[in-house]
């Protein structure tokens, strides 16, 4: 299985956020993908950097004016407030109605939608390549590969079209399921990570050829809140083309498996040819933001029963945080599917 990962990913280097009223330390940090890279050299696992693609594939899945904002705003908001304060938006338009303000701190405002993404200097770089890894990976699964894995670094899964969230930049799972569909008329994206996909909801749902299944807790209680709701099944041609599984907080193992077959038999009867995962290893009992209690065979029986839809697979990352058994769950799912696609 090709793994394909950039170190300039790692440049994004947020030091905290604010969570429930309070600064504290942020999560993704880019020790996270230093932890799942030297796994998969330990592992055997070959790390190729993707090639350069450009704007457009990104461009295809965000607005291009959300896109060309990104650049440079962590050096205008450095010019305009000085190298010590956070590049993090304290203005917000409310409902989304009005226009782009051409003033940095209104702009923040504008494509951010929380405290979560703070713009570093090496923000851009990371986001950018972080996407270019996930387009690189779904030209290889479109090329003949049965399987490849990106570690992407930032995530993605809650970006939306027009604005970051929840840690993530660019939706590096939408934007290489838009890459699938230019050789399969019919892709399925599951989102196994703990928290919603909310961006690749906003993204997908009024798309008919892609199959969009997320797993996760109630977000009437739950991050990221607002998006996620059983009811959400999709608009216009994507009518019936979205499903969200309802975990309850503290679910099992058992009870997370017994889900993730309700999604995988949805995908077969999509009649998917090709499979996006937004693997999020933040299911982990021992995760920091821990809501279900998934442990490393519970992985490796995830990736068995994903493995077995046998489809054209790329593995995107998402979530999962400096939990101690980061490394060990990652192990089980990335070796496990290895050996089931081999």
């Amino acid at each position: 299985m090709k793994v394909f990962f950039d170190e300039r990913q790692l440049g994004h280097a947020p030091t905290h956020y604010f969570r429930r009223g309070a600064a504290m330390p942020h999560q993704e940090q880019p020790q996270r993908a230093e932890i799942l890279r030297d796994m998969l050299i330990g592992e055997g696992f070959k790390i190729t950097k993707p090639q350069d693609h450009g704007l457009a594939p990104i461009k295809a899945v965000h607005n291009p004016d959300y896109v060309d904002f990104l650049p440079d705003a962590h050096a205008r908001f450095v010019e305009s407030a000085g190298p010590d304060a956070l590049a993090i938006p304290t203005m917000h338009p409310g409902v989304r109605r009005g226009k782009e303000p051409k003033d940095i701190h209104g702009q923040l405002g504008w494509w951010m939608t929380d405290t979560s993404t703070p713009l570093t200097e090496g923000s851009w770089d990371a986001a950018y390549w972080s996407a270019q890894t996930a387009i690189e990976t779904a030209q290889t699964v479109a090329a003949g590969a049965r399987a490849a894995y990106a570690l992407c670094r930032p995530p993605g899964h809650h970006a939306m079209r027009d604005c970051s969230n929840g840690f993530c930049f660019f939706n590096n799972a939408c934007i290489a399921a838009e890459h699938l569909t230019q050789t399969y008329k019919k892709v399925a994206l599951i989102d196994i990570d703990v928290h919603t996909g909310n961006g690749s909801l906003d993204i997908l749902y009024e798309r008919g050829d892609i199959f969009f299944c997320s797993l996760h807790p109630d977000p009437a209680t739950y991050p990221t809140f607002y998006l996620g709701h059983a009811d959400e099944t999709g608009e216009g041609d994507g009518a019936g083309k979205s499903l969200n599984l309802l975990l309850e907080q503290g679910a099992s193992q058992d009870d997370v498996l017994a889900l993730l077959d309700k999604g995988i038999a949805a995908i077969r009867d999509f009649g998917a040819e090709a499979l996006v995962v937004s693997l999020g290893f933040d299911m982990a009992a021992d995760d920091p933001l821990a809501a279900v209690n998934v442990y490393p065979d519970g992985f490796a029986e995830m990736a068995r029963r994903l493995a077995a839809l046998n489809l054209p697979t790329a593995l995107i990352q998402e979530g999962g945080y400096l939990g101690p058994s980061l490394a060990d769950n990652a192990k089980s799912f990335l070796t496990t599917f290895r050996e089931a696609t081999a």
